[in-house]
């Protein structure tokens, strides 16, 4: 078995990439998980949501540069 990792997405990212890492270590659609992370804010304390996200951004790492599965923008 693979040994998975969870890391901020560098190419599905709408603010800091935090949904994005979280699809692609579950290998689900990266707007699946915006919306329920979105669903679950609104429904429950929303400020606690939003400094989850921002707490998550900052303590995942941005994920490791690869030719194959991140090719660089300029192509």
């Amino acid at each position: 078995m693979k040994n998975k990792k969870l890391y901020r997405s560098l190419t599905e990212r709408k603010i800091c990439g935090v949904c994005g890492g979280i699809a692609k270590y579950l290998e689900i659609d990266p707007t699946a998980v915006r919306i329920v992370y979105i669903l679950i804010t609104l429904f429950t304390a929303l400020w606690m949501g939003i400094i989850a996200y921002f707490v998550m951004a900052i303590i995942m790492p941005d994920e490791p540069v690869d030719d194959e599965t991140n090719p660089p923008d300029n192509e």
